[in-house]
């Protein structure tokens, strides 16, 4: 099996991102529990730090332009461990959307290869990103 260009320990950033998203899905499917949309996002926070390095997540989420949407995700976090889990979610999605709303054109572009129904979720994808493509990236 061909190894990506991830060192050991980004791999291990992964995983925890990875844990974060499914833990932040069964939260969601479980009608917002609490509990599990709380570590979906710690897991989410450290894989992402793993993966990219503490200075670099810190420069990320503190960037002039990304204030508002760091503010968001902090305050959504906050509302859910303050056992108001729908509206936590709802000010947190904002956050993502502002914060790395740059991404979704690019993972478009990975999507657009998947048979069937690549196309289709690419396009949504695009049309959800404004077509910014890779306006800063934090790596």
């Amino acid at each position: 099996m061909p190894t990506m260009w991830l060192s050991d320990t980004q791999k291990v950033g992964v995983a925890f991102c990875s844990g974060g998203g499914f833990f932040l899905i069964g939260g969601v499917l479980l009608f917002f529990d609490r509990a599990m949309l709380a570590m979906g996002n710690i897991l989410f926070l450290i894989g992402l730090t793993i993966i990219i390095g503490l200075q670099k997540t810190v420069k990320f989420f503190a960037r002039r332009e990304k204030l508002k949407g760091t503010a968001a995700f902090a305050a959504g976090i906050l509302l859910i461990l303050l056992r108001w889990p729908l509206v936590g979610f709802v000010v947190e999605l904002y956050g993502i959307m502002v914060l790395f709303g740059d991404f979704l054109a690019t993972i478009a572009g990975f999507a657009a290869n998947i048979p069937i129904i690549g196309p289709y979720i690419a396009q949504a994808l695009e049309r959800v990103s404004g077509g910014r493509r890779n306006a800063e990236l934090p790596v």
